[in-house]
């Protein structure tokens, strides 16, 4: 599991002992048998003693993700009830100094046969209901850790929390110990995450790193820490191939800078960031857009009408448009998404489309503020040119409102309006914010047709065109007669 190696900054260290800890569906069977399974492929002895699923059931879990446990010692052992009534019997020591009992010896017994280096204990809580006291059962623990300690065996413990509140004795014990935790949201599939409590001996990746489990086994998500991505690159201009719309920008958009595009629906927000991708795909540049809102095929029909032909795939010269459906990703899957794009595909632009569906995928958007300003300072690492779209609700006037302010976060941001003007409806851009240079004030016009994306000489003779209803301005306030003629036009 690289992703769980990730976290751990390497994997679990040798010849200890971890706790893995979780409500009874969380994974931990899956996250075991990966871990015996990658033994079994190093050329490692590996045993699961199971106290509570059959070998049955552990076969049919491993066929379902396409596995074979062969060269997996599986020792099936459920404990007796006579001998979990006798008192005498449940007591664990080292094996020089007290009788254990018959459950306890013949577990031992496998160990000392088989010597694995990867073992599974499934699960502590038969145990726990075996010793029948707290403190027989710590000491039970405390025995089982010595004798394996000295084995040179790395083991995994299993927990299901069946014990009343948080077995912090136990946590205390292991070397490690791994939590795992699963919700279900009020729409949309269930959402699973990790955590490291403890991890001796080494650093991690601390907080909460979503995960999931499909065919195949389980695949962890590590929580993106920017300050860890940083990357060379040269500081350049990404041109839109529009020569208006670079004017407007002050000679367009800087590598390693987000853009926020912001407007209500219907003024042409996908379609300015669409002309940014396509631009880059002509250069030779890659480019991927993560859309919310529409299919693959609408985005591609709808560039055509247009004037731009996508080619869409992975590579020089090819956008890659993948459409994201926010009841069934994670936040950590989403950027992992983000993340092969630019790392393996080699993305020079990012499109994410939009901000409202985007918000819509986080489970607690409290925390979406963060979660975006890491996302967007890992892309500006890498040099990439970031477009996020974000729809406001309402269509004319001061009015409108935005689900999420994300406009500090981003470098740039391009507004646009509609407005009434002469009896039609029209689309007005502006640049309201750069960062990384100058700009122009002004507001342009702005329109689609099968030749693409145009804009307007600035709006000198109008004012108020961001209220949505403009007004006029005398002649001698305006601008050259040029500018209501390029409008009308």
């Amino acid at each position: 599991m690289a992703g769980l190696n990730e976290v751990l900054h390497g994997g679990l260290i040798a010849e200890r002992i971890y706790l893995l800890d979780g409500n009874p569906g969380a994974g931990k069977t899956t996250l075991a048998l990966q871990y015996l399974l990658e033994g079994v492929r190093v050329g490692e002895k590996c045993l699961y003693i199971t106290l509570s699923e059959t070998r049955g059931e552990l076969i049919a879990n491993a066929n379902s993700h396409g596995w074979s446990l062969e060269g997996i010692e599986i020792f099936e052992l459920i404990a007796d009830d006579l001998h979990a009534d006798a008192e005498g019997d449940l007591t664990m020591f080292h094996p020089a100094e007290v009788e254990l009992n018959t459950t306890t010896r013949r577990m031992l017994d496998k160990i000392e046969a088989v010597k694995p280096a990867r073992l599974v204990l499934d699960s502590l809580s038969e145990l726990r209901l075996l010793a029948q006291s707290s403190l027989r059962y710590r000491r039970q623990i405390l025995g089982l850790k010595q004798y394996l300690v000295r084995r040179q065996c790395t083991v995994l413990l299993l927990d299901d929390r069946t014990a009343e509140g948080m077995d912090t004795q136990l946590q205390s014990i292991a070397h490690g110990v791994l939590t795992l935790d699963a919700y279900t949201p009020a729409y949309g599939r269930m959402l699973r995450q990790l955590r490291v409590v403890k991890f001796r001996g080494s650093d991690f990746r601390s907080g909460l790193h979503d995960f999931v489990i499909n065919r195949g086994g389980l695949t962890v998500f590590p929580r993106l820490s920017a300050a860890e991505h940083r990357t060379t690159f040269t500081r350049e201009t990404v041109p839109s191939g529009v020569d208006s719309l670079d004017a407007l920008l002050g000679g367009g958009i800087d590598r390693g800078t987000a853009t926020l595009v912001i407007g209500p629906p219907g003024t042409g927000k996908s379609t300015v960031a669409l002309q940014y991708a396509h631009a880059a795909a002509q250069r030779g540049d890659h480019a991927a857009i993560f859309n919310f809102e529409e299919t693959a095929a609408i985005l591609t029909e709808r560039a055509a009408g247009l004037g731009m032909t996508l080619h869409e795939g992975v590579g020089p010269g090819k956008i890659a448009v993948r459409q994201i459906d926010p009841a069934e990703i994670s936040p950590g899957e989403f950027v992992a998404f983000v993340r092969k794009a630019v790392e393996v595909d080699g993305a020079r632009v990012v499109v994410i489309d939009s901000l409202n569906g985007y918000l819509n995928a986080m489970p607690d958007d409290k925390q979406l503020t963060a979660q975006l300003h890491e996302l967007l300072s890992y892309l500006n690492n890498h040099g990439v040119a970031t477009f996020l779209i974000a729809a406001q609700s309402g269509m004319l006037g001061p009015t409108m409102r935005s689900p999420v302010d994300a406009s500090y976060l981003a470098d740039s941001v391009v507004v646009l309006r509609m407005y009434e003007h002469g009896g039609v409806v029209r689309k007005a851009i502006s640049v309201v914010k750069k960062r990384s240079g100058p700009h122009e004030d002004s507001i342009r016009r702005l329109w689609f047709d099968e030749a693409g994306v145009h804009l307007s000489e600035p709006l000198m003779h109008l004012r108020g065109v961001l209220t949505g209803v403009p007004v006029e301005v005398e002649s001698s306030e305006s601008a050259p007669a040029g500018s209501r003629v390029a409008d009308a036009t």
